[in-house]
Parts: C-alpha cells; sequence; structure tokens
C-alpha cells in the first residue's frame, strides 16, 4: 500500500551563489579523493572536518509538516432524505526552507504533501474517505511530530506554488525558520555510487538522517500525472520522508550540496527510492512559477487540423469505436463533414443501442475543432431529439462538457490505434507509444463521472412509449457517395444499409500488478 510523507529544509544563500555556511570561511578540500574521480563523492570520508563539525552545531533545518483536510459526503436516510457528513482527515512529511525574503520563509515539499483531491474517485482516493466527497477545507502547519496534539505552538503554512508534473509545491511561512545553509548543485553530475545524505522525518515520528548510495543516476518517471527525471537510492526511507531534501557532498569543497527531493519509493523494494533531480526544480525555486514545458497528449489543443487527422483515421477504420469512462464511445463521419459521437451502455455490444448521440458540425470559424449541433437521447426504443429550447443551463453545460470529453478522448484513442503498428521500430517511437498508451489511460479515468452522467440523462429523457423515435441505423449509417456528376443533397437519398456494429477497441490496459511485473514508484 502507498503511503505518503512530507519533509521541510531551509536554505539561506542566494541559488545563484555558491553556498557556503553562514559565519564559515569556505572549506578547501585537498583529500587525495580516491572516492572524488567526478564532481560528487563515492565515500563520507570526502566531507570536511570543517562542514562536519557545522553541521553538528547547526540547528536543524528539516521539519514535520502536517497536512489536514475535511470532506463532505452525502447519502440517503431511511425517508430517502439527503443526508451530509464530514470526516477529516491528516498526512505528515518533509519540508525545507531554501530562502527567506520579504519578512518570509520560503519552503520546498513533495506536490503530493501539500495537495488532497478536491474529489475522491478510483483515481484519487483518500484513505478513510468514501468515493464521491468533495474537499470542503484543507490546511498546512508545521508540528513537532505526528503525536503533537498542542496547537498553539503550530508554525501555519501557505501554499505559493505547485507543479503536479514535478511533484514539487512551494509554502511559505511567516515565522522566521533556520534555513538550510548548502549551496543547490547539479543532478546531472551524479554518478552510480554517490554517495547522498537524506533528512527527514520518516514516519512523521523524529528527525532523522538516513544515508545510501546512487544506484541509477536516471529514471524518468510518468507515474499518474508525474512527467520528469529521477534518480534512484537505495538509502532506507519511510512514509513521511516525502519531500526531505538529498544531499551529496562535493569533490571540489568537501561541502554538502542539494542534488534532489525525495518524493516516491517502489512498491516492491524497501530500499529502491526515487529523487525528483534538483535541475528540475531550480527555476520554480528562483520565480516562484511553474515553468512551460511541452504539453502532454491529453492537454494538447483541439484544433481543426486534430479533428481533421481523427476523421482520416476513423474513415481508414470500420471499428470506429473508442473508450469512454467505464463506457463504450463511437465516432460517425458523415458527408457534410460533421461528426455524430455515439455513447452506448455497459452491456455493449450485446446491446447495440446508443444512450446518446451528439452531432458536432464542421466550424465556421477557421482553426476550430467544430460546433456543437444536435442531441440525441436514446433507449431500446430509439433515439428521442433534445431540442435547445427544451434544455436548462444545467444541461446545456453538461452537454458542453460531455462533447469536449469525447473529442479529446476519441483524439487520443485514434492517435494511439495509428502509432501501435510502429511503435516497436525504434526506441523513440515505442516511448512515444507507451505516452500515448499513459495519457489515454488518465483521461480514460477522468471521464468516468461524464459517462455515468450520460447514462442518467438517458435514463430521463431517451423516448417514452408516446414519443416518435428515430431508429439508430437511420442515423448513424453513412451516405453513399453521390454518382459522378450528381450533388449531394443532405437529408435525401437512400441510405447505405445499416453497418453491423463491431467490437470495441478495447481500452488500454492498465498494468498487470503481479510478482512478475516491474514495480512501480508509490508516493510515500
Amino acid at each position: 500500500m502507498s503511503w505518503w510523507t512530507v519533509g521541510l529544509s531551509v536554505v539561506t544563500l542566494s541559488l545563484a551563489q555558491a553556498g557556503t555556511p553562514p559565519e564559515s570561511p569556505r572549506a578547501v578540500h585537498t583529500d587525495s579523493a580516491p572516492f572524488c574521480e567526478g564532481e560528487y563523492a563515492d565515500s563520507f570520508s570526502a566531507l570536511s572536518a570543517q562542514a562536519r563539525a557545522y553541521e553538528q552545531s547547526t540547528r536543524k533545518y528539516t521539519y514535520c509538516v502536517r497536512s489536514t483536510a475535511t470532506y463532505e459526503c452525502l447519502s440517503y436516510g431511511p425517508e430517502g432524505n439527503v443526508r451530509r457528513s464530514r470526516t477529516q482527515v491528516s498526512a505528515h512529511g518533509t519540508a525545507f526552507a531554501y530562502r527567506q525574503q520579504g519578512g518570509e520563509t520560503l519552503l520546498l515539499t513533495n506536490e503530493h504533501v501539500t495537495e488532497w483531491p478536491a474529489v475522491t474517485d478510483e483515481a484519487h482516493p483518500v484513505e478513510g474517505v468514501a468515493p464521491g466527497c468533495k474537499r470542503v477545507g484543507d490546511g498546512l502547519r508545521i508540528v513537532d511530530n505526528e503525536s503533537d496534539a498542542f496547537e498553539r505552538d503550530d508554525i501555519p503554512l501557505s501554499r505559493v506554488v505547485s507543479d503536479p508534473q514535478l511533484d514539487m509545491s512551494i509554502i511559505k511561512t511567516k515565522s522566521p525558520l533556520a534555513v538550510m545553509p548548502w549551496k543547490v548543485g547539479r543532478s546531472a553530475s551524479l554518478r552510480e555510487r554517490t554517495v547522498v545524505d537524506v533528512r527527514g522525518f520518516p514516519l512523521g515520528v523524529f528527525n532523522a538522517t538516513n544515508v545510501g548510495k546512487v544506484i541509477s543516476a536516471f529514471d524518468h518517471d510518468e507515474y499518474k500525472d508525474w512527467n520528469h527525471d529521477d534518480f534512484v537510492v537505495d538509502a532506507l526511507l519511510s512514509p513521511g520522508n516525502s519531500g526531505s531534501p538529498v544531499l551529496a557532498i562535493s569533490c571540489k569543497t568537501g561541502e554538502f550540496e542539494l542534488v534532489g527531493v525525495y518524493h516516491a519509493g517502489y512498491s516492491r523494494g524497501s530500499a529502491l527510492n526515487v529523487v525528483v533531480g534538483i535541475d528540475q526544480v531550480r527555476d520554480l525555486m528562483t520565480t516562484l512559477r511553474r515553468s512551460t514545458r511541452r504539453a502532454s497528449e491529453e492537454n494538447a489543443p483541439l484544433d481543426a487540423s486534430a479533428r481533421e487527422r481523427m476523421a482520416k483515421r476513423v474513415e481508414a477504420t470500420a471499428t470506429p469505436f473508442f473508450p469512454f469512462g467505464n463506457r463504450t464511445a463511437a465516432v460517425y463521419p458523415r458527408m457534410d463533414g460533421s461528426l455524430l459521437f455515439a455513447i452506448y451502455g455497459q452491456d455493449f455490444p450485446r446491446k447495440v443501442y446508443p444512450l446518446v448521440v451528439l452531432e458536432d458540425l464542421k466550424a465556421r470559424v477557421p482553426g476550430v475543432f467544430g460546433e456543437p449541433g444536435r442531441v440525441w437521447f436514446g433507449g431500446e426504443r430509439g433515439l428521442r431529439e433534445s431540442l435547445r429550447a427544451e434544455q436548462d443551463a444545467e444541461l446545456q453545460q453538461q452537454l458542453a462538457r460531455l462533447l469536449d470529453a469525447l473529442r479529446r478522448d476519441a483524439t487520443l484513442a485514434f492517435s494511439f490505434q495509428e502509432a501501435l503498428p510502429s511503435s516497436a521500430e525504434s526506441r523513440q517511437t515505442f516511448d512515444a507509444t507507451a505516452r500515448m498508451q499513459k495519457a489515454l489511460d488518465r483521461s480514460i479515468n477522468a471521464h468516468r463521472d461524464l459517462s455515468d452522467t450520460a447514462a442518467e440523462l438517458a435514463d430521463h429523457l431517451a423516448p417514452k412509449p408516446s414519443d416518435a423515435a428515430t431508429l439508430a441505423e437511420t442515423l448513424l449509417t453513412l451516405p453513399r457517395p453521390p454518382p459522378a456528376g450528381v450533388g449531394i443533397h443532405l437529408g435525401e437519398g437512400p441510405l447505405s444499409p445499416p453497418r453491423a456494429p463491431r467490437a470495441p477497441a478495447s481500452a488500454t490496459q492498465r498494468e498487470a500488478r503481479s510478482d512478475s511485473a516491474p514495480p512501480r514508484p508509490v508516493a510515500r
């Protein structure tokens, strides 16, 4: 089971400066250095006497952070009345302060330490809280340890900026905290066997120092929403260490340098822990702004070129299906350039009638993916059009979100399917296809609630026995191309025979969690 931890540490010097301990002359390291062939040492014997003495005399600069949240859950009583209950949860971890400015102290820790899901679900669980509960409050403060129940001396913290892809957050307090005295180093210069020193609060119990070595200098992390470069250490770390500063010994000075922030451990490796390389965090620490990186597949813009690529792929395939939440959807192109998105029930393909059909018209504005058109809700009797004049503001908002999600999932799914045949041609194509699969998986999980919403709307708005219904085959079947010299009259002319629905394209499979599967990092 995954556990999350937080660690605090503080740095007094400007990141652009060389880090000299306050009130201490720079130590010049002159050891023969059999363990210092690179930029960082392979043994603690390379630590200078001055640096060792300063470490023993200075105040501790890591802090235990308590992160709390309150969730409100809805349920129904025996008489059908709505009940509201609230649950409070808390977690502990480590953080370190790295700078003082404007009467405030800035601290660095993990994003997963400071943030709680806005709503709990399968993809964003919170231990002790049922799925479907909403966060209505949260807080951050420095405490002595997890057993500290005396609140008057707690130090309140506030958020400055977070980067979910880096799993990094900067927080601040108005209290003047002790600051980590060592300079910020270069994680790119780490090598296998480099010795590291980790300061944090394992289990949230006490301030501790753990030591180990770098066993892999590079490990790209794309687990969950993360997208950054790590290095792997064998230090024995525990829940509560997340956010701990990871230090290495400079061969030039014999002093510690900050080279990373511990953030996760492998689920089946007691001494396999991953550290975010500090090179990627430097800009966040100095500018207090999240840097612009290459947009991930799921955040790529939905524009006219994306629509054209998707439409060509759909026209070339016999199976226009794609996963949408916990259901199957399909997209049918029409001769006039419009698209029809259909959402099927959970018992598809045993029952092949769509629950909802949304028309996506070709945009009149250049560069735009499309424009919302008509909407039909279906059941066993067929489809019934929902006129816009009959839709309230809430329904129109739900339909707009539904159409946007269908566009995005279809684009991701067909791009992934198109990339599959060539995924084994090279390492680059393999990695690119793997990223597409992860983006698709995240998008599918994120749209589970919208998929359920579509089914609920169909239950209420599908045609009743007294309503006129349209057959799904009539609406979704593609018209035949016109003979040469014959113009197209939309809505007229014979339709091609109904195309039998085929089995949906299988959703990308989640990684098997077996003893034979490779371990994945989990947040500590």
